[in-house]
């Protein structure tokens, strides 16, 4: 019978380093040999996983699917030598990827860093911060968090907290340029956005009397990759930014943010989960992280925070 376990890890390992002389050197095999074994993958399943370059591998299609699969069951090789040789409940250890979110990695994950690593001393965790959707294989991360509606995915997602989108702006700014009153007036508004992609381009608001909900189009002079930017240039007083309220929450309450257009705020919750490659048998890395985390990051969404339209210049 053929060896196709060792075949997955040998694929995967070309996958992660992105190149099969890397692949080699850590498993001990020469680049032909681990070659040859791709080839014979792809001559098994009919089909080309990896188009190959003289500088890159880039997944095919078939390949990503392959990918998946096979990740999970070297995952799960790993885990079972793990458990006979240590014992079941041996400690987590072994390198972890998670790609997080700007204003949550800052404001959520890197603080509890710490406390994780001292509970999981034998885990390498790298951390990378991102504010873009974040596709796992690519990126080759384990876990990804993730804001926003979950998108149709086989990936399996752990919902870590919710909070309130509010718009805001400085005291200083307000003070130079008036409170608006109504959505309409951010049309003579500097309003700060963002340079990607998002699922929700335009900022909404509900009418108090008749309940119905619009969606404004905003424009203004400065667009940024990430929210921790956007909320930055917002506190320098250089316009009006729609961000959430986990984020602002320290700037509302010492006064460098003010709420703006609460009458109009539609109550919206942007979702919170942590994303990753799920089956029954995860690698312990992943799962102590993602049960950490739903355990620690609930602090994040309680926000006992005055959401009344401050006074310009107060």
């Amino acid at each position: 019978m053929d060896n196709r376990a060792g075949e997955m890890d040998v694929f995967v390992q070309a996958v992660e380093l992105n190149s099969f002389s890397s692949a080699g050197r850590r498993l001990g095999l020469s680049p032909s040999a681990v070659s040859k074994m791709i080839t014979r993958i792809e001559d098994r399943l009919g089909t080309r996983l990896l188009v190959r370059s003289t500088r890159t591998l880039r997944l095919t299609p078939e390949g990503e699917i392959y990918h998946q699969r096979a990740l999970r069951i070297v995952a799960e090789i790993e885990e079972a030598e793990r458990a006979v040789a240590f014992g079941a409940s041996a400690a987590p250890r072994g390198l972890l990827r998670v790609n997080s979110s700007v204003p949550v990695g800052v404001h959520c994950i890197l603080p509890l860093v710490p406390k994780f690593l001292q509970c999981y001393p034998e885990v390498e965790l790298d951390v990378s911060l991102s504010d873009g959707v974040v596709d796992l294989i690519e990126e080759r991360a384990d876990i990804a968090i993730r804001v926003g509606p979950m998108r149709d995915s086989s990936l399996k997602a752990r919902k870590l907290f919710e909070s309130r989108m509010v718009v805001v702006a400085s005291p200083d700014y307000l003070a130079k340029h008036g409170m608006p009153e109504h959505p309409h007036d951010l049309d003579k508004h500097n309003c700060l956005n963002f340079n990607f992609r998002r699922i929700r381009e335009e900022w909404p608001f509900k009418d108090p009397e008749s309940g119905e909900t619009e969606m404004l189009t905003v424009s203004g002079n400065f667009l940024a990759n990430n929210g921790v930017t956007v909320q930055q240039m917002c506190v320098a007083g250089l316009g009006i930014a729609r961000l959430g309220l986990f984020h602002v929450r320290a700037d509302i309450i010492e006064g460098r943010l003010v709420p703006v257009l609460e009458a109009y705020n539609p109550g919206d919750m942007e979702m919170t989960h942590a994303v990753f490659v799920g089956h029954e048998y995860l690698a312990a890395r992943v799962r102590s992280f993602v049960d950490f985390l739903s355990d620690n990051i609930g602090s994040c969404a309680e926000l006992p925070v005055p959401l009344t339209n401050g006074a310009a210049g107060s």
